[in-house]
């Protein structure tokens, strides 16, 4: 299966925090699952980094690289077919980076991993 990993599930999962449910780390530890993580994701941390909201142990560009070569997670491009739709998407969740998961988890027909209740109003599938 192909899972698309909301942002704070990646960083839940690679720091083993303890606020990544049980089924969330089996789906995420289960080799014959692809993991993808959007650039969407590393925008978002970027601009957390830089208003304090984030810190991390190293640069951002080496935590990507290093925690996505260990855990064998693909970066998904931001492309426009996943951008455009954003134009008739309902207003149910207003942050920029979640509404722009939800176009790329329609779009590539990839489940979700999040812990956010509200991307269920969204015609996706939410894992957790």
């Amino acid at each position: 299966m192909r899972l698309l990993i909301d942002t704070h599930t990646f960083l839940w999962f690679v720091e083993g925090d303890l606020q990544l449910s049980q089924e969330a780390k089996r789906l995420l530890e289960d080799e014959n699952n692809e993991r993808w993580l959007s650039l969407a994701s590393v925008w978002e941390m970027a601009i957390k980094i830089s208003i304090g909201k984030l810190r991390l142990g190293q640069p951002l560009a080496e935590y990507v690289r290093e925690q996505t070569e260990r855990n064998t997670i693909s970066l998904l491009p931001i492309t426009l077919p996943h951008v455009l739709p954003l134009t008739n998407l309902p207003l149910h969740h207003r942050d920029p980076f979640d509404r722009l998961l939800v176009m790329q988890s329609v779009v590539e027909g990839m489940p979700i991993v999040s812990a956010d209740a509200v991307l269920d109003a969204y015609n996706l599938h939410r894992l957790w």
